[in-house]
């Protein structure tokens, strides 16, 4: 059968433009030919990513800030600690869209993007097809990374990471540009995890960012209320600019999702289960797949047997993890306290990266107050979430 393209790729965002990015980069897929929809040009900077790599990136010559070391802060621990092998980077999201749909204009025998929703992807005979405003496109596969539709379940753990920050900009030195704050839990609780988190550009110039897990999110004003009062304890009053604003909501979930929807329809970005559970952290996530998913295409011309090289392992720890926050969210600061009080940098961040062995995992678990654990385990073995009480 002949297909209008090889690949169909919807929707633009960050999964979807990591993959046909990862796609031009292969020498061996020059041939296929790709059709990317999306239904709104990315032109803004709607958000910043940041990860910790111990690997180059196809985007290092993009990165906003790069350090080597970071600082972690609570009632009970004030620490900088270095990062041994990895280091911890920040991508402008205007910057990645821009430089991705420069390289895919390079070849627009290869690469081609159409301004429109997908209403429908559906499984075909021997591929799948595409239905839009526009028509029915077909491929060999087809790739979605459109926002999922969440069908709660009552066994599952439902929370959000939300935030809201500001870049802002100092007439005098305020921050220490070789370091990060990765955590900074002095602030009030409110019986839930709430942290600052602080990206310094330069002495002058951060973003300065109000972070929650919970089930519900917050007027603008109780973040804004919160970054001013952060702000003027940390610069002693002294005066800031506000450059630029980011806003979001990230789905904390255990929910089971689906890494496809019939043999020739994969899954990508949330969709696809590559935002981690427990942290947030996506975009690092999202590169390996794009790359496990090209590997395969180029070597073979079909898909991996496994799709994500996922370890059943961390689902549990990110569930276990999930019902605490859900249920006493408050004792996020004290777990995370004891991990970077009992542990090197480099085990925390493998381990929150999937990459540690079972000795490490036993470790890291005995480096914390097991009481909560324990208490979310037997709800995991219930098939039901914790509740606050």
């Amino acid at each position: 059968m002949r297909f209008d393209y090889d690949y169909i790729i919807a929707g633009g965002g960050a999964a979807g433009l990591s993959l046909a990015y990862a796609i031009y980069r292969e020498p061996r897929l020059r041939e296929r030919r790709v059709l990317l929809l999306e239904p709104a040009a990315k032109n803004q900077n709607d958000r910043t990513w940041s990860f910790w790599t111990d690997q180059p990136t196809p985007f290092d010559h993009l990165l906003a800030g790069e350090w080597r070391q970071l600082a972690f802060r609570s009632p009970g621990l004030d620490v900088v600690r270095p990062l041994g092998r990895y280091r911890y980077a920040t991508l402008r999201g205007l910057d990645f869209y821009r430089a991705v749909h420069a390289a895919l204009a390079e070849r627009p025998a290869q690469f081609t993007r159409l301004a429109t929703p997908v209403e429908q992807l559906e499984t075909t005979a021997v591929g799948a097809a595409a239905h839009t405003p526009l028509g029915t496109f077909t491929a060999r596969y087809a790739f979605d990374s459109r926002p999922p539709g969440l069908e709660r379940r009552p066994d599952r753990r439902y929370l959000w990471q939300h935030f809201v920050g500001w870049e802002i900009e100092t007439d005098f030195d305020a921050f220490d540009p070789a370091t990060p704050v990765f955590m900074d839990f002095r602030g009030p609780q409110h019986h839930e995890c709430r942290f600052m988190y602080v990206l310094p550009f330069e002495a002058r110039r951060a973003l300065v960012e109000y972070t929650l897990f919970s089930g519900t999110l917050l007027p603008r004003e109780e973040y804004e209320a919160a970054l001013r009062e952060y702000l003027h304890r940390e610069l002693r009053g002294r005066p800031y600019r506000i450059r630029e604003t980011e806003q979001g909501a990230i789905p904390m979930t255990d929910h089971a999702f689906a890494d496809r929807s019939g043999p020739n329809i994969v899954h990508l970005g949330t969709r696809g289960g590559r935002v981690k559970a427990s942290t947030g952290y996506a975009f690092l996530r999202m590169q390996q797949h794009a790359a496990r998913l090209t590997a395969a295409l180029a070597a073979t011309g079909q898909l991996p047997a496994d799709l994500t090289g996922d370890q059943w392992q961390f689902r549990v720890f990110d569930s276990l993890l999930l019902d605490i926050m859900q249920r006493r969210g408050e004792q996020t600061q004290r777990i995370f306290t004891e991990l970077f009080q009992r542990n090197p940098v480099e085990r925390i961040l493998a381990f929150l990266d999937e990459r540690t062995s079972w000795p490490d995992n036993l470790r890291i678990m005995q480096s914390v107050t097991p009481w909560p654990f324990l208490r979310s385990i037997v709800h995991l073995l219930r098939g039901r979430p914790g509740q606050r009480h």
